[in-house]
């Protein structure tokens, strides 16, 4: 409630600002604004040195789901030539402070939009290669749109982000695939259940108990019991969780698996350390988990 609260008052202290052109920065290069900090990284990268990008949420202690937003990031998002938002209901206060803030010539990406999925749906999609890569593809375009005098620089860097820059983490997804694709695997929440797929595992934790766990939600006694009888009985060859979102029932889940040496891996929701690549964060922990179901 506090945050809802915090981000009508911003809403209110901004939306009076009058701004109507594009915003450009006095370095003369494009001002984006991320909201988290793993779409940040994959913008600096694509943007490379013709744009200038800050990312709202870059702490892996703070939770994006519950992120109160302040009067410096309103005043970041009214500034921005460029907004990325991940959208879902994942980072509301963004979108709003975005919405408050019209600017003419501004573009926003909302990758749920682009990738389809509705708020209530799973918002973790940056756990997922394919709309990763829609991800690149538009954010070229968008900097080409925004700038067009360096619209082959932009395509250049697309292109060798996607082909050179992502080069480990698409070779460590095709390995896991190779090696274990089908093999039985548990996850405490939905933050992996887009990844799972597209390396080839089968998730077969319940996804009720994924979402609530995700939501912050008590799962329900059923789903407990089957999560817990998956691992005490050894079902799953792995179990993967979040360790930004680790609740009783995770840990209670985590204890029972290792004690069922059952190798635990941990994942993320935003870069971990902060200061790391999207592609290094992910391939890390990509390979963390290709050791613990076997190497």
């Amino acid at each position: 409630m506090r945050s809802i609260w915090l981000g009508a008052a911003l809403i209110v202290a901004l939306s009076g600002c009058g701004l109507t052109s594009t915003p450009q920065a006095s370095s003369g290069k494009v001002e984006v604004v991320a909201a988290e900090n793993f779409w940040g990284s994959i913008a600096a990268q694509v943007g490379g040195d013709k744009v200038d990008v800050t990312s709202i949420i870059a702490k892996p202690a703070i939770d994006p789901h519950d992120y109160d937003p302040t009067a410096n990031d309103a005043r970041l998002i009214a500034g921005a030539a460029y907004v990325i938002v991940n959208g879902a209901g994942y980072d509301a206060w963004a979108s709003k402070l975005a919405a408050a803030n019209p600017v003419s010539g501004r573009r926003l990406l909302d990758v749920s939009l682009m990738a389809g999925v509705q708020d209530g749906g799973n918002p973790h999609m940056w756990y997922s290669p394919d709309i990763v890569g829609q991800v690149i593809e538009r954010i070229t375009a968008d900097l080409k749109h925004l700038d067009a005098g360096d619209a082959a620089y932009f395509d250049q860097q697309g292109a060798d982000y996607r082909t050179s820059g992502l080069k480990d983490y698409h070779d460590t997804i095709a390995a896991i695939k190779q090696k274990y694709s089908g093999t039985p695997v548990g996850a405490s929440e939905s933050i992996f259940a887009y990844m799972a797929p597209a390396i080839g595992l089968d998730l077969i934790t319940p996804p009720g108990y994924m979402k609530a766990i995700s939501e912050g939600a008590d799962p329900s006694a059923a789903d407990k019991a089957t999560v817990d009888g998956q691992v005490t009985s050894g079902q799953v060859k792995a179990f993967v969780f979040n360790s930004q979102n680790s609740t009783p029932d995770v840990e209670s889940v985590v204890d029972k698996a290792r004690a069922a040496r059952i190798p635990v891996v941990q994942i993320t929701e935003t870069l971990s350390p902060a200061g790391t690549t999207f592609q290094d964060w992910q391939a890390s922990q990509l390979k963390a988990l290709l050791a613990a179901l076997g190497g």
